[in-house]
């Protein structure tokens, strides 16, 4: 029987601006990874979103990012490895404080965006991010892009790692994401993007943007749940694994 986490990107609205379905979307999905205030988010989204992941059922990790709103942490920025540190440490006190008070615990940490792009090929920030968790605490399941170096760093620092997949995104032959800059980098067609995740569930592979087949190993998959298709996606998607008798549990 296979199993396969489901994990979405949330708590991303801050302030007058909403974004993203994510109350229907928890039902759907096992694992929350919450804004911490820097990328999106603010501190009453952050206590919400919490509240509901844990009245849902559903796992709580901490979604670390640049501090740059205005770009929605998508943006690369030059940081030193230890500025990278300070900077994971910071967000992750934060959303473990609205967790503590909430009484449920915090279970991982998945970076966002640039930082999480860059730390999938860049091995000094993989690593800073890999000893922040550890520091902070060794027992957090560490996502990252499956291959990448952040899986490499986590491992390093004897962090249980989860080899992330993405149903909307198109790879490169080398196992990194399309760049958003470019007009192929999403699926926006449901049945493409669910039959990419099968081939990734089932096969531990996927086909590239060039048709070559790469190995992948997938432990979780990631549904974007900030755009309109998002909770109609994630109902297909659903149903598509259980037709395939795939269980969908979170890994914390």
């Amino acid at each position: 029987m296979k199993q396969i986490d489901l994990n979405s990107d949330v708590g991303e609205s801050f302030g007058a601006y909403k974004i993203g379905n994510e109350e229907q979307v928890f039902d759907y999905i096992t694992s929350a990874n919450i804004a911490c205030g820097f990328h999106a988010g603010d501190p009453h989204i952050m206590s919400k979103t919490v509240k509901l992941a844990k009245e849902k059922g559903v796992a709580i990790g901490a979604h670390p990012g640049f501090q740059d709103l205005v770009g929605f942490g998508r943006r690369p920025m030059s940081m030193s490895p230890s500025d990278v540190y300070d900077l994971l440490l910071y967000q992750l006190g934060a959303l473990s404080a609205f967790c503590q008070i909430h009484h449920v615990r915090l279970t991982h940490v998945k970076p966002h965006g640039a930082l999480y792009n860059m730390a999938a090929i860049d091995r000094n920030l993989a690593e800073a991010i890999a000893k922040a968790v550890y520091d902070f605490d060794s027992s957090l399941l560490l996502y990252g892009l499956a291959g990448s170096r952040l899986i490499e760093a986590g491992k390093k620092f004897e962090l249980k790692t989860v080899s992330e997949v993405f149903a909307d995104r198109t790879y490169q032959p080398n196992g990194t994401l399309t760049p958003r800059s470019e007009s192929n980098a999403l699926i926006h067609d449901s049945q493409t993007a669910i039959n990419q995740v099968l081939q990734m569930v089932k096969q531990q592979r996927v086909e590239t943007v060039t048709g070559e087949i790469i190995p992948i190993e997938a432990e979780s998959i990631c549904v974007h749940g900030d755009n309109l298709q998002a909770l109609s996606f994630v109902k297909e998607l659903r149903d598509a694994l259980a037709a395939e008798k795939i269980t969908v549990k979170a890994l914390g």
